[in-house]
């Protein structure tokens, strides 16, 4: 697994790195092909903003684009990026001048069965809610404590994701996913201006549908519609999307739109 610190493939991370002390940074997961970046400027323009907003140093797009090839140069695979505000001194307090850290590392693909595309996946809910505050809504941010307590609810290997509520009782997303949902006959998804991660591979579904389907609409959702709702699908930037056959114990018809969207997205594989 090509790990890069700093650039550097004998790089180590210190201990006193704010993103391990304090989860002060932020993280991007993508697919990648022989070096190049499913939606690389989509996932770097989001790394910026998450910088800005968390007043990081920004990062440098050109040279991530280099490392991320660097880190994994031929077939298909999974590189993440984690930029960090670095090494401070104890305490909260953000250093004046901060010297980030970047860790880039390759991983291999994941072996999932070609039937979660086809045939689609179970879902439940999860206990674990998700927290409301729109300085930290729609980045991906190190702090993922939510996610861990809400995946740690299962271990059932038939249940492929979980969905998660705010704490008004709203649905907001998977786990590691945002969800789509046709109710009476339109094509919705929750808003992340509050909580949850505005995924690189939801910003793909509204604009495949734009041209192609529907307009997205951005709703507030409650549980209750999704009981009837004709057809669901799960979304991110590894998996594409993935149709969503039962929900809570619940059969839903798996419909044509995830293997719509999928094929428009292999394009850009």
């Amino acid at each position: 697994m090509p790990i890069l610190v700093n650039g550097r493939e004998d790089g180590r991370l210190d201990p006193g790195d704010r993103g391990l002390q304090y989860g002060d940074g932020l993280f991007e997961t993508m697919s990648v092909r022989d070096g190049h970046a499913r939606f690389v400027g989509w996932h770097l323009e989001r790394l910026v903003e998450g910088a800005r907003r968390l007043a990081l140093p920004l990062p440098d797009p050109a040279r991530l684009q280099d490392e991320i090839a660097r880190a994994w140069p031929v077939g298909r695979g999974v590189v993440k990026v984690v930029w960090t505000r670095g090494v401070g001194d104890r305490g909260y307090r953000p250093p004046a001048d901060p010297e980030p850290t970047c860790i880039v590392a390759g991983h291999e693909w994941p072996a999932w069965q070609p039937a979660v595309w086809s045939e689609g996946v179970c879902l439940r809910y999860c206990r674990t809610r998700l927290a409301r505050n729109p300085l930290l809504a729609g980045i991906k941010h190190l702090n993922r404590l939510e996610q861990v307590l809400a995946r740690a609810e299962w271990d059932d290997e038939q249940i492929a994701e979980g969905l998660m509520l705010d704490n008004l009782g709203h649905v907001i997303s998977g786990t590691r996913s945002n969800l789509f949902a046709v109710i009476a006959g339109q094509l919705v998804t929750p808003p992340v201006d509050q909580c949850g991660v505005a995924g690189i591979m939801r910003r793909a579904v509204c604009a495949w549908a734009r041209d192609h389907a529907s307009p997205v609409v951005e709703r507030v959702v409650r549980p209750d519609e999704l009981d009837d709702a004709s057809e669901l699908m799960v979304t991110n930037a590894l998996i594409g999307a993935w149709p969503v056959r039962e929900l809570a114990g619940r059969r839903i018809p798996v419909g044509p739109l995830a293997a719509r969207f999928n094929a428009w997205v292999e394009a850009f594989a």
